[in-house]
């Protein structure tokens, strides 16, 4: 549920996915580039994370205060973005070229998967134990494999309540709470 809520959380990458997806352009590169992606660097957090609290424990604890620092940011950014009411636009056409290029820098240049991914999914999964990190790799793993799909192929069904700012705003309200009670619960575990 944790890396389904961090990779569910409309950002920059969802969004793109969903403007593919409501144009029905080259949404299979632009979902097989994000999803691969998140492979990769699910697997990098949960293992680099594992390495480096191996050589010093005490480095666990201090993600775990500063993974649940963010996740509180993360949600109140999210209650205060769902005041205002924003829809989503679509883009002009591209090229399949510029559309799996601009997934690639939404993905890889983005600071906040590296957070989100890396740093964030890889200190909660460090925290269920040896074997548990990677059975918490594997349901954020699937997460992401079900999601991408989901979102860039359903958008077209959705694209009619997407277009109304209040969809958006109850979503920025859902994953505000989901990130605060995750937050606590990282917290206090």
């Amino acid at each position: 549920m944790t890396g389904a809520a961090l990779i569910i959380a409309i950002g920059a990458q969802n969004a793109y996915v969903l403007r593919q997806g409501l144009r029905r352009e080259h949404v299979g590169v632009v979902v097989a580039i994000c999803a691969l992606s998140d492979v990769v660097l699910i697997f990098a957090g949960v293992a680099g994370v594992g390495v480096v609290s191996a050589l010093h424990p005490a480095v666990l604890d201090v993600m775990k205060y500063a993974g649940a620092a963010y996740l509180a940011w993360f949600g109140l950014r999210s209650l205060w973005s769902s005041r205002r009411a924003s829809g989503l636009t679509a883009s002009l056409p591209r090229g399949a070229g510029s559309v799996a290029l601009t997934a690639v820098a939404l993905t890889w240049l983005n600071p906040h998967v590296y957070l989100d991914t890396v740093l964030m999914l890889g200190s909660v999964a460090n925290q269920q134990g040896d074997a548990g990190r990677w059975w918490f790799a594997a349901g954020s793993i699937l997460a992401s494999l079900v999601w991408f799909p989901t979102l860039g192929i359903g958008a077209r069904a959705l694209a009619p309540r997407l277009a109304h700012p209040r969809t958006w705003q109850i979503l920025d309200v859902l994953v505000g709470v989901t990130m605060l009670v995750i937050a606590a619960l990282l917290l206090f575990s």
